[in-house]
C-alpha cells in the first residue's frame, strides 16, 4: 500500500479525515473545508492523516492547490472508479453501481487502507465528510471496526424530502444518516436551521449535533495586500457570480428578467453594467436564458480560473451576487464567507426566511430580494447603482469571526472532547 508523506511532529495527537473533495479535484468549493481544516489543526493539537480517492475518479483535475498540503501531511489515495465515467457502457450503468452515489467503489479500499493508517499513525479520532454519502460509509465502518472517535462532517441536509429523487437512492442516503447520528460522537452542519431540522428528527441524539460554519482563508488574500486592485471592467459595473449557478436551486431566470426591465427604463446600458458568472458550469443554459430574455449584451459567461485568481477577481469586483432559492433555505453557499472577506457589496437574492439571507443580515449585509420576485430585484439593482452601498457591506468584526482559523479551533475542540471521552 503506497502512503506518501510523513506523520507530524509527536506531540500532535493524529486525526483520520476521510473526505472525496480534496486537491487535485477542480470546480468545487467543498475542497476549501478540508483542506484549510489539515493546514489549521495542528497549531490546535492535531495532525491531519488525509483519506481520499485516487484522481481517476475525479471528473476534472487541477494542481492549482496541491501545493497548498502541507509538507507534514499523509495523503492517502485508495482505489476508486467514478461509475459514469469508469463502469458505463453507452453512457449507461447500472443504478446500483451508483447507490449511494457514483464512488462507492471507494468503499472496500477506503475501510481497508482506513485501517491501516490508524494503525501506523496511531490515529485517536476519525472524520468524514458529506456530500459525497460513500465518505460517510466509510467513516461508520472505520468506526465500527477501530472503536475510535467519529465526527460526521455532514454540512448540508442529507435525505430530504425531495432529494434525493430516487427512492431506492432515498433510503440509500436515509440509512446511512441515521448510522452516522446514532454512531457518531459529534454531527456537524454548516447552518444553524440545518442542526435544528435534524435535532427535531433525531432527538435522542440532539445534544452530539452541533454548527460548524464554513469560512475563509486569510492567507489566500494576504498576498492581494489591503489596497483595492482595479476594477474588473473599467468604467463599468460589474456584478460578479463566482461558483455554479444550479438551474433549480439558483435559478438566474428573474434576475434577467430584472435586467430586462433596467434595460427597458434606460437605466442600465451594456458598456456601463454587465453581470459576469464565473464557471457557472450550466454555460450553454445561461447564455440561452439570456438570449431569450434579450439581455445576452449584459451577461458575461466565463470559465473556470485558479482559486486565488477566482479570489481576486471577487476583490477587484464592483459588487458580488449571491443567489439562492427558497428549496435550499437550510443551505449556504460557501462563497458567502469568501465573499464577506472579500470586502465588497453583496448582493443577496434569497428567501429572508432562510439561512443564507440570515447569515449576511447577522454580517451587516441588510439588504436582500428574494431570487423569484423580478419587482424586488429591480428595487435592490436600482438601490445599488444609485450609490447607497452601505446596506451591502459586510462589517468587520462579522468578517473577523468567519475564518477558517477560527472554524478549525472549534473543530479540534470537538476532538478533544471526544477523544477525552
Amino acid at each position: 500500500m503506497a502512503l506518501n508523506g510523513i506523520s507530524g511532529p509527536d506531540h500532535l495527537k493524529h486525526v483520520l479525515m476521510v473526505a472525496y473533495h480534496f486537491p487535485p479535484l477542480a470546480g468545487s468549493s467543498g475542497i476549501q473545508r478540508t483542506l484549510r481544516f489539515v493546514q489549521h489543526l495542528p497549531q490546535f493539537g492535531w495532525q491531519p492523516v488525509v483519506l481520499t480517492v485516487h484522481p481517476r475518479a475525479y471528473p476534472e483535475t487541477r494542481a492549482d492547490l496541491l501545493d497548498e498540503i502541507p509538507e507534514e501531511t499523509t495523503v492517502h489515495r485508495s482505489f476508486a472508479l467514478d461509475t459514469a465515467r469508469h463502469l458505463s457502457l453507452g453512457r449507461r450503468y447500472l443504478a446500483s453501481l451508483a447507490r449511494p452515489d457514483r464512488w462507492i467503489s471507494w468503499r472496500l479500499a477506503g475501510v481497508r487502507d482506513g485501517i491501516e493508517l490508524v494503525r501506523r499513525f496511531d490515529v485517536q479520532a476519525l472524520w468524514s465528510t458529506y456530500p459525497i454519502a460513500t465518505a460517510h460509509v466509510i467513516g461508520a465502518e472505520l468506526q465500527r471496526h477501530t472503536g475510535l472517535p467519529w465526527i460526521a462532517d455532514f454540512r448540508d441536509p442529507m435525505a430530504q424530502p425531495d432529494y434525493p429523487p430516487d427512492p431506492i437512492t432515498w433510503k440509500h442516503y436515509q440509512a446511512i444518516e441515521q448510522r452516522a447520528l446514532r454512531q457518531a460522537r459529534a454531527s456537524m452542519f454548516t447552518t444553524p436551521s440545518a442542526a435544528r431540522t435534524y435535532a427535531q428528527r433525531y432527538p435522542d441524539v440532539a445534544e452530539r449535533i452541533v454548527v460548524l460554519e464554513n469560512g475563509y482563508d486569510e492567507e489566500s488574500f494576504a498576498p492581494m495586500g489591503d489596497e483595492r486592485p482595479p476594477p474588473l471592467v473599467p468604467r463599468a459595473f460589474t456584478l460578479l457570480h463566482s461558483g455554479i449557478v444550479y438551474p433549480s436551486e439558483r435559478d438566474p431566470s428573474q434576475l434577467l428578467q430584472a435586467l430586462r426591465v433596467l434595460a427597458d427604463g434606460g437605466e442600465i446600458e451594456p458598456e456601463h453594467f454587465r453581470v459576469r458568472f464565473r464557471a457557472p458550469v450550466h454555460e450553454e443554459l445561461l447564455k440561452r436564458m439570456a438570449r431569450d430574455q434579450g439581455v445576452q449584451e449584459f451577461v458575461e459567461v466565463m470559465p473556470p480560473v485558479g482559486y486565488r485568481d477566482a479570489l481576486q477577481e471577487m476583490v477587484r469586483a464592483d459588487a458580488l451576487l449571491v443567489m439562492q432559492a427558497a428549496n435550499c433555505n437550510e443551505q449556504v453557499p460557501a462563497k458567502v464567507y469568501e465573499y464577506l472577506r472579500a470586502g465588497r457589496p453583496i448582493v443577496c437574492l434569497s428567501d429572508p426566511a432562510g439561512d443564507t439571507a440570515a447569515i449576511l443580515r447577522h454580517a451587516g449585509v441588510q439588504s436582500c430580494a428574494c431570487l423569484d420576485r423580478v419587482d424586488e430585484i429591480v428595487a435592490l439593482l436600482r438601490d445599488l447603482l444609485n450609490a447607497r452601498c452601505g446596506s451591502y457591506l459586510p462589517a468587520a468584526p462579522a468578517v473577523a469571526s468567519a475564518s477558517r482559523v477560527q472554524r478549525a479551533k472549534v473543530l479540534a475542540e470537538h476532538l478533544d472532547r471526544s477523544a477525552a471521552r
